[in-house]
């Protein structure tokens, strides 16, 4: 019989974990599932869930919380020689993964994809030896996320990552940063850069509207040191989807990143607080296998089942 193992964090979505489990216990059983289900408690157990689905060899594993547990999940199952397949059932703020994955956000609806459901890999990022799923950012505006309150993230969602970072705009502090990256190096002053892994961040599914979830690529913006002006119109453009096009942001590609700078910067990693610099940042292509929406994804992309 197949085992799956479901990571549930019972603090997540208003403590929603619990009232899911029933049914997702359902569908995994319909699958032909022996299922075990392990609640975190403290930072860091889901990675020793998913560590130890990989070493007794789990043929899934279903991580039931937000992008915080859903990190830790991944930070478990990346570069293990045997990896689960990868359930995500969203229960968090913002779920940015799961909506690159073109999962639902509603927890019911996203269980039940579980029931008819295509394996495919897809990327990771890794920043200084740790991983990440989404985005990667520096600057002032990044920083001010870090006073994001629990109960702001609940009870305002992205907006409340918008309004931190808004507070910082009127005090602007641009910043001298190197970017080396596959074809070559930028130097010179920033108000922010944003390094995307997938096309949703912060709950928004336009900063990089060409990013796929297996290009292997890392996209990076580079936000020039601007008058306030023209910061707003960048912002306008980043609804738009239109954000690399802007004249005041340099735009690129690359399979690995360096960011060196004098100024301590702190980077944003995923929404919370990461390293100082200087970064290392890398992908880490088709990497996790991942249950996705039956055909979210093109049947060209490597399937695992």
């Amino acid at each position: 019989m197949k085992k799956a193992m479901i990571i549930a964090n019972p603090s997540s979505g208003k403590e929603e974990a619990k009232k899911h489990i029933d049914r997702i216990l359902e569908v995994l059983d319909a699958k032909g599932y022996e299922t075990v289900i392990k609640e975190t408690q403290k930072e860091a157990d889901a990675t020793l869930y998913a560590e130890e689905a990989c070493e007794e060899r789990y043929d899934a594993v279903v991580s039931m919380g937000g992008d915080g547990t859903l990190n830790e999940t991944i930070t478990g199952l990346a570069e293990k020689p045997y990896q689960p397949t990868l359930g995500i059932v969203p229960l968090g703020t913002v779920n940015d993964f799961a909506r690159a994955l073109s999962l639902p956000m509603d927890p019911e609806e996203a269980i039940n994809v579980l029931l008819d459901a295509d394996s495919r890999k897809v990327d990771i990022g890794k920043i200084n030896g740790k991983y990440f799923m989404n985005i990667i950012a520096l600057g002032g505006i990044a920083e001010a996320t870090f006073g994001v309150s629990v109960e702001q993230k609940t009870k305002l969602g992205p907006l409340a990552y918008i309004l931190e970072g808004f507070k910082t705009i009127k005090d602007k502090e641009p910043f001298d940063i190197a970017i080396r990256h596959d074809n070559g190096e930028w130097n010179g002053k920033a108000l922010l850069i944003l390094i995307a892994l997938t096309n949703s961040v912060g709950g928004f599914e336009k900063l990089a509207p060409h990013a796929e979830v297996n290009d292997g690529k890392l996209h990076c913006f580079i936000i020039r040191d601007v008058s306030l002006v023209n910061l707003v119109t960048i912002a306008t453009s980043l609804l738009k989807g239109t954000m690399k096009e802007d004249e005041n942001v340099e735009y690129v590609t690359s399979t690995q990143i360096e960011a060196v700078s004098y100024t301590d910067l702190i980077a944003n990693v995923d929404g919370d607080e990461g390293d100082h610099v200087p970064l290392t940042i890398s992908i880490l292509k088709s990497h996790i296998p991942v249950f996705v929406p039956k055909g979210s994804l093109p049947e060209t992309q490597e399937s695992i089942t």
